[in-house]
């Protein structure tokens, strides 16, 4: 009876969260056009009309999930935080739900989270031309072979992204980075090698490329970690009410002057820089294991 019950209240939810993206989708949308106006001053109030749609997406997300599956999320933060700063955000990766539950946690209290996207994403139907009104960063990666083959290519795709977050200069921004690259599994996990117990070997060249497309136009750093008690859920395990509580760790801290520099051509940078990162995730698995340890002698309590 409760697997029939958690089906439908499933259904449910899914059925809520389409209608609800559909019904800002098509704001979002139709408003885009605004944005080629070449007039600054229309170009930073359309983002911010567009901006508070996202948002209010974001915000239903929020009812639908209180009424269909609850989550205790569990913070763990005294960080001071603002929807008027520059924020680059990190986050350990472990399953869809991830974006769900940073969403969650982090809506209105810092400026609307983007990611940076592949090129090709901006063809997606909808979502691509949505995507865009709402200033997501396209990039473009040239591959080694690539760059190999035209050396011109080298430092292209900076100076692309650079131009597209140039408009970021004016309004406030907060821009998210999954610094594993990918979802953590057991098998990557093993495969890597890796030294660090919850996490995969961090990927320096993504975030150092972001703060070099950034600039000084972002002076703080989020760090996200996030634990799941029982086992890493699946979309439709949050969905359908098979997720009781998450636990979410925030850090915010400055962006070190010592972070910024040229990771492709500056080789002592790249080093320093892979080290810096390094040290930040033997700090997040520490506290990954320090939540483990934490809900292990809760249970034992209990």
């Amino acid at each position: 009876m409760g697997g029939v019950f958690s089906s439908i209240r499933g259904c449910l939810a899914f059925a809520c969260y389409v209608i609800n993206t559909l019904f800002w989708v098509l704001p979002i949308v139709i408003l885009s056009p605004i944005k080629l106006i070449p007039i600054a001053a229309t170009r930073t109030a359309s983002s911010s009309m567009l901006d508070s749609c996202a948002t209010a997406w974001i915000t239903v997300n929020g009812v639908i999930e209180r009424i269909f599956h609850p989550v205790r999320v569990h913070l763990h933060s005294d960080a001071e935080l603002s929807p008027k700063e520059w924020y680059m955000v990190i986050a350990n990766h472990q399953s869809w739900v991830d974006i769900l539950i940073l969403q969650r946690v982090l809506n209105r209290k810092i400026p609307f989270l983007k990611f940076f996207l592949k090129k090709e994403l901006i063809f997606v139907p909808f979502l691509g031309l949505a995507w865009w009104a709402l200033d997501f960063p396209f990039m473009r990666r040239y591959s080694t072979a690539q760059l190999r083959k035209n050396p011109k290519l080298r430092g292209k795709d900076i100076e692309v992204t650079k131009r597209a977050c140039a408009k970021f200069k004016s309004t406030p921004v907060s821009v998210m980075n999954f610094v594993e690259g990918t979802r953590f599994k057991a098998h990557k996990h093993k495969k890597q090698n890796s030294q660090f117990s919850h996490l995969l070997k961090p990927r320096a060249g993504g975030l150092a490329f972001a703060l070099s497309a950034m600039g000084e136009h972002i002076h703080k750093l989020v760090d996200v970690s996030i634990y799941y008690p029982e086992k890493v859920p699946s979309y439709w395990d949050y969905i359908s009410g098979q997720v009781e509580e998450v636990h979410v760790h925030i850090r915010v801290s400055e962006i070190a002057e010592e972070m910024r520099g040229d990771y492709m051509k500056d080789r002592e940078f790249k080093i320093s820089f892979q080290e810096k990162l390094n040290h930040i995730w033997l700090e997040k698995d520490q506290r990954l294991e320090q939540l483990a340890q934490q809900h292990a002698a809760t249970q034992k309590v209990s």
